[in-house]
Formats: C-alpha cells, structure tokens, sequence
C-alpha cells in the first residue's frame, strides 16, 4: 500500500481533472474508473455516508445523497452566515468509527473528497474537493467545513474564535462558487437532458444553469425550478431583457429588436423565435420553472421593453 497521504492528494487531483475542476458530476461508475499506481482504489462509500480506508489514518470521503425538488438537503439549512458548511455526525454516538474518521481528518488538517448527489437513475455526484473540517460543534453534533484550498487555509478557521468579516466574506464566496454553482448547473442541466430551453441546443459544454430571477445573496443551493437551462447566447439575452419568457413558455423578443437589421445570428437566434414555446422543458413536472419566477422576470422583461433598454 502506497503512502496514504499522497494516495488523497492523487485522487483528489483525478477528481479535479475528471470533473473540469468540480464543474461537471459523475457517476458511481465514474468514480470507480480512478486507480493509483496501476491498481484501482475505491473513493466512494456504497453503504455508509463517510469513507475511511482500512490504511488511511482519517476518512476520505463523504457524500450527501440526492433530494428531488421539494426536498430540502441535509447540509442545506446548515450553512453559516459565517460562510462555513455543516455536516452533522452520523447517529448519536460520537464516538462512532465514521465520526472518528472525520474528526481525525479535522486534528490532522488533512483535505476530504464530499461527493454531493445531483441526481438519480442514474445516481449522479458533484464533487467537492479539497474540502477541510475547520471544527466540530460537539453540542449540535455536527462539523464546521470549509470548501477552501490548502493554500487558503488560515489559522484563524481552525480556531473558535470569532471570524473578521472579510474571511466570512471570503468563505461564503468559496462556498458560492465550488458548491452552489455547481450543484445548481448541474441539476439544471440534468433536468433539461443538456438542451437549452430556448433553441435544443444539446452541447453541455456551451450551455448555463440561467437563474430564472437574479440570483440571490442567500445561503443555501437553488433548486431546480429555480433556473432553466440555455445556451451562452440565450442566457445573456434573457439576463439583458432582449428576451423574455412568459409564464405559459412563448418566447418574447423585444420589441426594437424585432425590425433591427444585424445579420443571421439576430434573425435567425432571436427575431424567429418571437412567439415560439420553449423547445426543451424537463419531463417532470415537479422540475419545471416556478410559475411565479417567471411572472415576476417576465415583468422586468416588460418594462424594460418599454424603457427600449436592455
């Protein structure tokens, strides 16, 4: 058996690569592909939440299985204004191997793989890594995490004291940008099967999770029937009121634009489609943007559409 230490550090570097640096999910077969040193090594736990190898001094990995829409995560009422995540400890007893596991990775200071479910059928993860345990709240039975490189790791996370604002300010970017995003693209795009709402197009790669209203400085992962999938092109229109989306799904373009002469791409990405329903929506109900999002973004499409400003 290899040295454990450099065994985390490779996996967690395959993750990185395999995933577009935590953008795109994986499934358990996915996952089951990485070997070290020509010999395959399981990242995943199957049965339980947490990971420890039987060589490894403190866990691996842990994972947050998925929720359909509706339901609320684990983790999801669990994130601090401080900017941190919580994890809570499996069961009651503290002492348990896996919550041993955990905390042993938190006194060593050693990174953790978090596998977050996105989807079912097939079960799909995004991966989160390095991830840190910053401390354990032993009366709320739960840790404190930290999605943060080595690098940015600071003495004063590792202590209880209170935070300054600019680091909480900076965890809670950190939590935005390697978690929330991503999650959120991802059960977006799995939703749509990968087609833009507005045009099919169906290359993942060029298309975005578009939040149906601005996205909120809030804590916490938007769910699905919050955003829709478009295509790069699409996404700025709709953000910039070129285009708007009525609640029934039509397709509106604004009004100056529609007698604009600018070549193929105004005519054929956006004058066709004035009038046109959406040609991608999830096949679940239960997925499909919230009625009123899309009453509340098609009114600041409308009256932008007055003022003649995008």
């Amino acid at each position: 058996m290899a040295e454990p230490v450099e065994l985390r550090k490779s996996a967690i570097a395959w993750l990185k690569e395999r995933t577009s640096d935590g953008l795109e999910p994986l499934t358990r077969e996915d996952i089951l592909d990485f070997t070290y040193q020509g010999e395959p090594f399981v990242l995943q736990s199957t049965q339980q939440g947490i990971r420890k190898p039987r060589d490894f001094e403190a866990a691996l990995s842990f994972q947050t299985v998925y929720r359909p829409p509706g339901q609320k995560r684990p983790y999801e009422d669990d994130i601090g204004a401080d900017g941190l995540i919580r994890y809570v400890l499996r069961g009651d007893n503290p002492n348990h191997p896996e919550n041993r596991g955990l905390r042993q990775a938190m006194e060593l200071q050693l990174p953790l793989i978090w596998f977050v479910g996105v989807a079912m059928v097939p079960a799909r993860f995004q991966v989160v890594s390095p991830v840190y345990i910053v401390r354990e709240e032993v009366e709320l039975k739960r840790f404190a995490l930290a999605p943060v490189n080595e690098t940015d790791m600071l003495p004063e996370m590792m202590t209880g004291s209170a935070m300054e604002e600019s680091l909480r300010r900076y965890l809670r970017r950190e939590t935005k940008i390697r978690l929330h995003q991503p999650v959120f693209r991802s059960t977006v795009l799995i939703a749509y099967e990968n087609h833009c709402a507005v045009c099919n197009l169906a290359h993942p790669q060029l298309l975005d999770a578009a939040h149906i209203v601005p996205d909120r400085e809030e804590f916490g992962i938007a769910s699905v029937v919050d955003g829709m999938a478009m295509c790069k092109i699409h996404h700025a229109a709709f953000d910039g009121c070129f285009l708007g989306i009525r609640p029934d799904h039509v397709v509106q373009i604004r009004e100056d634009l529609l007698d604009e002469v600018d070549g193929p791409m105004l005519r054929h990405g956006l004058q066709e489609l004035h009038g046109k329903r959406l040609m991608a929506l999830p096949k679940r109900n239960a997925e499909r943007p919230r009625h009123d999002l899309l009453e509340k973004a098609f009114e600041r499409f409308r009256s932008k559409a007055v003022d003649g400003v995008a």
